[in-house]
């Protein structure tokens, strides 16, 4: 059974960072894409960033470059994302996600998915 576990979500003031991590279970890591998305109250969830399974290619998302970055642990099974310059606007909801394929910001090309972890911005 695959599971994908996040943590390292909380609240933060404005202008500080965050770490995350997503620990995954039951799947060969080293050969999945690893994704994180959002999703904030009434809005659609949006694709964040993404890290091959070498780590030669990333994805991010234009509102986040520059201060979000993303990394992986294979011998861990785990991801980081390190959010820093944080805005109220990127309070949400952060999930982890699988991809057998390559990097994306769809939500639909994910197979696996966490329960996800608070990020809460306060200005």
């Amino acid at each position: 059974q695959v599971q994908l576990v996040e943590s390292g979500g909380g609240l933060v003031q404005a202008g500080g960072s965050l770490t995350l991590s997503c620990t995954a279970s039951g799947l060969r890591y080293d050969g999945y894409a690893m994704g994180w998305f959002r999703q904030a109250p009434g809005k659609e969830r949006e694709g964040v960033s993404c890290i091959r399974w070498n780590g030669a290619s990333t994805y991010y998302a234009d509102s986040v470059k520059g201060r979000f970055t993303i990394s992986r642990d294979n011998a861990k099974n785990t991801l980081y994302p390190q959010m820093n310059s944080l805005k109220p606007e990127d309070t949400a909801m952060y999930y982890c996600a699988a991809s057998y394929g390559g990097c994306s910001g769809v939500a639909g090309s994910f197979g696996f998915w966490g329960q996800g972890t608070q990020v809460t911005v306060s200005s």
